[in-house]
């Protein structure tokens, strides 16, 4: 049996982090649920079964059967809440993002680091088929050299007024640390550092747009220039009925688009593939477990290799997209 507990239940993706555990067929148990919101701790731990509501996050962190914590509270409670985890030996599990701010990330990982714990969040894309048959062929050298990349992570959130309600606080950059772009934004930002290494400066432009919720981004696009030259896009939205066209990897031999969520390919190294057919299923690397599902994997001992972020690969997202904030406030580019 492999304890868990969870450390606040605040982010919109605290029931569906319920769901991958309860439909697990390992030994994963809940056995604490903890939130400053009582009320809030009392339904979450009604959904796993033989969970408990813990008041003290001292007896959690005491507990030697508890090997790993999810932590889904309010960005800003993440300073106190993730170093005093590290401290107590448990594996960890952040929702993203990380940190409030870059600094305050950063201080986390080099905690985290230190105690020598596993960590990950909650970049579940890294895991798609899709992206994986892209960072292949940019590995092989398949695209040439790259000229232009974008990727887009946009849905109707606002429009449908996703947190007017329990998630209120996610439409409130006091609390959250960013407002739409970020909190879509981040993941397409992980897929693009993932791709194509650090970069060298960041810019945007952000934009209210519908308004609904006051003080808070809910559109817009970032740009990036790599330290490798490649210049990137990356555009997130709460304001969009839908997202056709989520990437497009161009270069001087080759490029890649995902439209309508098929794969299209096209390369002078690849002769077989012309780009005017989706990529096969067959021909695709296959999907794997990321986010959530690869740190149990890695905790309960299922996999010794289930792909992981670092906790200084998270910081270092929080640090970009705080760069591409600051140069959208600003109307600059901002050197890392």
């Amino acid at each position: 049996m492999t304890n868990l507990a969870f450390i606040g239940c605040a982010h919109i993706h605290t029931p569906g982090f319920i769901h991958n555990i309860n439909r697990r067929t390992d030994s994963v148990h809940v056995k604490y649920v903890w939130d400053h919101d009582l009320e809030r701790a009392g339904r979450r731990a009604a959904e796993l079964p033989g969970s408990v509501v813990e008041g003290s996050l001292e007896a959690i962190l005491a507990d030697t059967e508890i090997a790993a914590v999810i932590v889904c509270t309010e960005t800003d409670r993440h300073k106190a809440i993730v170093p005093l985890i590290a401290a107590a030996g448990k594996h960890v599990f952040v929702e993203k993002p990380l940190g409030f701010s870059g600094a305050d990330a950063k201080a986390m990982a080099e905690a985290i680091e230190s105690a020598g714990v596993l960590f990950s969040t909650g970049y579940f894309s890294r895991g798609d088929a899709k992206l994986r048959f892209v960072k292949e062929q940019i590995e092989k050298g398949n695209f040439g050299k790259i000229t232009r990349a974008r990727m887009s992570n946009c849905h109707s959130g606002a429009l449908g007024g996703w947190f007017d309600g329990e998630w209120r606080w996610m439409a409130d950059p006091s609390i959250a640390g960013c407002g739409g772009f970020g909190d879509l934004g981040t993941h397409v930002l992980d897929i693009l550092l993932w791709l194509f290494g650090p970069v060298a400066q960041a810019t945007g432009q952000l934009d209210s747009g519908t308004a609904r919720y006051e003080g808070c981004d809910e559109t817009g696009e970032g740009m990036l220039r790599f330290k490798n030259g490649v210049i990137a896009t990356l555009a997130a939205a709460w304001d969009d009925i839908a997202d056709p066209v989520r990437l497009l990897v161009s270069g001087t031999e080759g490029h890649a688009a995902i439209i309508q969520d098929k794969l299209y390919f096209q390369s002078k190294h690849v002769p077989t593939m012309d780009g005017s057919q989706p990529v096969r299923t067959a021909e695709l690397p296959g999907a794997i477990p990321a986010g959530l599902d690869s740190f149990l994997d890695r905790v309960c001992g299922k996999s010794d290799d289930a792909p992981l972020v670092g906790a200084s690969e998270a910081a270092y997202r929080n640090q970009v997209m705080e760069a591409i904030y600051q140069g959208a406030k600003e109307s600059r580019w901002v050197r890392l």
